[in-house]
Protein backbone atom coordinates (compact mmCIF):
# COMPACT_ATOMS: atom_id res chain seq x y z
CA UNK A 1 0.00 0.00 0.00
CA UNK A 2 1.17 3.52 -0.76
CA UNK A 3 1.16 5.09 2.71
CA UNK A 4 1.60 8.58 1.30
CA UNK A 5 -1.79 8.49 -0.41
CA UNK A 6 -3.46 5.68 1.56
CA UNK A 7 -4.24 3.69 -1.58
CA UNK A 8 -4.09 -0.04 -2.17
CA UNK A 9 -2.45 -1.66 -5.18
CA UNK A 10 -5.58 -1.06 -7.30
CA UNK A 11 -5.66 2.63 -6.34
CA UNK A 12 -8.68 2.38 -3.99
CA UNK A 13 -8.67 4.64 -0.96
CA UNK A 14 -7.66 2.81 2.21
CA UNK A 15 -7.20 5.22 5.05
CA UNK A 16 -4.36 4.06 7.26
CA UNK A 17 -4.64 7.09 9.54
CA UNK A 18 -5.76 6.46 13.09
CA UNK A 19 -9.26 7.67 13.96
CA UNK A 20 -10.96 8.94 17.08
CA UNK A 21 -14.15 7.51 18.55
CA UNK A 22 -16.26 9.50 16.08
CA UNK A 23 -14.24 8.31 13.10
CA UNK A 24 -12.37 11.59 12.55
CA UNK A 25 -8.85 11.13 11.19
CA UNK A 26 -6.03 11.80 13.61
CA UNK A 27 -2.42 12.61 12.74
CA UNK A 28 -0.27 9.67 11.67
CA UNK A 29 1.35 8.10 14.71
CA UNK A 30 -1.38 9.27 17.13
CA UNK A 31 -3.13 6.74 19.33
CA UNK A 32 -6.56 6.16 17.88
CA UNK A 33 -9.52 3.87 18.36
CA UNK A 34 -9.09 0.46 16.80
CA UNK A 35 -11.08 0.24 13.57
CA UNK A 36 -13.55 -2.50 12.86
CA UNK A 37 -12.10 -5.02 10.42
CA UNK A 38 -13.54 -4.20 7.01
CA UNK A 39 -15.71 -6.86 5.42
CA UNK A 40 -16.34 -8.80 8.61
CA UNK A 41 -19.14 -11.32 8.38
CA UNK A 42 -21.18 -11.68 11.56
CA UNK A 43 -24.52 -13.23 12.24
CA UNK A 44 -27.43 -10.84 12.88
CA UNK A 45 -27.30 -11.30 16.66
CA UNK A 46 -23.55 -10.66 16.79
CA UNK A 47 -23.99 -7.61 14.54
CA UNK A 48 -26.59 -6.11 16.87
CA UNK A 49 -24.57 -6.88 20.02
CA UNK A 50 -21.34 -5.41 18.60
CA UNK A 51 -23.09 -2.32 17.24
CA UNK A 52 -24.81 -1.74 20.60
CA UNK A 53 -21.49 -2.07 22.43
CA UNK A 54 -19.98 0.56 20.13
CA UNK A 55 -22.98 2.89 20.40
CA UNK A 56 -22.92 2.63 24.20
CA UNK A 57 -19.20 3.51 24.12
CA UNK A 58 -19.94 6.68 22.13
CA UNK A 59 -18.51 5.29 18.88
CA UNK A 60 -21.38 5.44 16.38
CA UNK A 61 -18.99 5.71 13.42
CA UNK A 62 -17.62 2.28 14.29
CA UNK A 63 -21.15 0.91 14.82
CA UNK A 64 -21.94 2.20 11.34
CA UNK A 65 -19.09 0.07 9.97
CA UNK A 66 -20.53 -3.03 11.68
CA UNK A 67 -23.97 -2.36 10.14
CA UNK A 68 -22.37 -1.66 6.78
CA UNK A 69 -20.75 -5.10 6.82
CA UNK A 70 -24.17 -6.68 7.48
CA UNK A 71 -25.69 -4.59 4.70
CA UNK A 72 -23.05 -5.74 2.21
CA UNK A 73 -22.85 -9.40 3.27
CA UNK A 74 -26.40 -10.16 4.38
CA UNK A 75 -29.30 -11.49 2.35
CA UNK A 76 -30.76 -9.14 -0.25
CA UNK A 77 -34.13 -9.05 1.56
CA UNK A 78 -32.45 -7.47 4.63
CA UNK A 79 -30.15 -4.97 2.94
CA UNK A 80 -32.48 -2.00 3.45
CA UNK A 81 -32.75 -2.84 7.16
CA UNK A 82 -28.97 -2.87 7.68
CA UNK A 83 -28.52 0.16 5.42
CA UNK A 84 -31.06 2.07 7.52
CA UNK A 85 -29.35 1.09 10.76
CA UNK A 86 -25.99 2.15 9.30
CA UNK A 87 -27.45 5.52 8.36
CA UNK A 88 -28.87 5.99 11.86
CA UNK A 89 -25.40 5.37 13.29
CA UNK A 90 -23.68 7.71 10.85
CA UNK A 91 -26.39 10.32 11.48
CA UNK A 92 -25.55 10.18 15.17
CA UNK A 93 -21.88 10.44 14.19
CA UNK A 94 -22.47 13.65 12.23
CA UNK A 95 -24.61 15.10 15.02
CA UNK A 96 -21.90 14.37 17.60
CA UNK A 97 -19.29 15.96 15.32
CA UNK A 98 -21.38 19.16 15.26
CA UNK A 99 -22.92 18.72 11.81
CA UNK A 100 -26.54 19.16 12.92
CA UNK A 101 -28.11 19.50 9.47
CA UNK A 102 -26.25 16.49 8.03
CA UNK A 103 -26.97 14.44 11.13
CA UNK A 104 -30.68 15.27 11.02
CA UNK A 105 -30.89 14.42 7.31
CA UNK A 106 -29.15 11.05 7.80
CA UNK A 107 -31.29 10.18 10.82
CA UNK A 108 -34.48 10.83 8.81
CA UNK A 109 -33.13 8.82 5.87
CA UNK A 110 -32.19 5.91 8.14
CA UNK A 111 -35.62 5.98 9.77
CA UNK A 112 -37.25 5.84 6.34
CA UNK A 113 -35.22 2.74 5.42
CA UNK A 114 -36.16 0.85 8.57
CA UNK A 115 -39.82 1.90 8.40
CA UNK A 116 -40.28 -0.73 5.70
CA UNK A 117 -39.75 -3.38 8.38
CA UNK A 118 -42.27 -2.01 10.92
CA UNK A 119 -44.56 -5.02 10.65
CA UNK A 120 -41.70 -7.30 11.73
CA UNK A 121 -39.34 -7.36 14.66
CA UNK A 122 -36.24 -8.74 12.97
CA UNK A 123 -33.74 -10.17 15.42
CA UNK A 124 -35.47 -8.39 18.31
CA UNK A 125 -34.51 -4.95 16.99
CA UNK A 126 -37.02 -2.35 18.22
CA UNK A 127 -37.55 -0.65 14.88
CA UNK A 128 -40.50 1.46 15.92
CA UNK A 129 -38.58 2.81 18.92
CA UNK A 130 -35.53 3.46 16.73
CA UNK A 131 -37.62 5.33 14.19
CA UNK A 132 -39.14 7.50 16.94
CA UNK A 133 -35.66 8.10 18.44
CA UNK A 134 -34.25 9.13 15.06
CA UNK A 135 -37.11 11.51 14.24
CA UNK A 136 -37.06 13.10 17.71
CA UNK A 137 -33.29 13.62 17.60
CA UNK A 138 -33.46 15.00 14.04
CA UNK A 139 -36.15 17.48 15.15
CA UNK A 140 -33.93 18.63 18.02
CA UNK A 141 -31.02 18.99 15.59
CA UNK A 142 -33.19 21.06 13.25
CA UNK A 143 -34.23 23.46 16.04
CA UNK A 144 -32.97 27.04 15.59
CA UNK A 145 -31.02 26.96 18.85
CA UNK A 146 -29.44 23.62 17.92
CA UNK A 147 -28.33 20.99 20.36
CA UNK A 148 -25.01 19.60 21.57
CA UNK A 149 -25.00 15.86 21.08
CA UNK A 150 -23.00 13.43 23.19
CA UNK A 151 -22.91 10.20 21.19
CA UNK A 152 -22.87 7.90 24.23
CA UNK A 153 -25.69 9.75 26.01
CA UNK A 154 -27.83 9.79 22.85
CA UNK A 155 -27.10 6.16 21.91
CA UNK A 156 -30.32 4.34 21.04
CA UNK A 157 -31.29 0.94 22.36
CA UNK A 158 -31.35 -1.47 19.45
CA UNK A 159 -33.29 -4.29 21.04
CA UNK A 160 -36.99 -3.73 21.51
CA UNK A 161 -38.37 -3.95 24.98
Amino acid sequence: MNDERDRDEEGRARSARPRDGLGRPLPYGAAGVERQPEGGVRGPGETVREAQRLLDAGMPFHAHEVFEDAWKSGPEVERDLWRGLAQLAVGLTHAARGNSSGGARLLRRGAAWIDGYEDRLPYGIGLEELSVWARELSARLDAPDGVRVDAAQEAPRLLGG
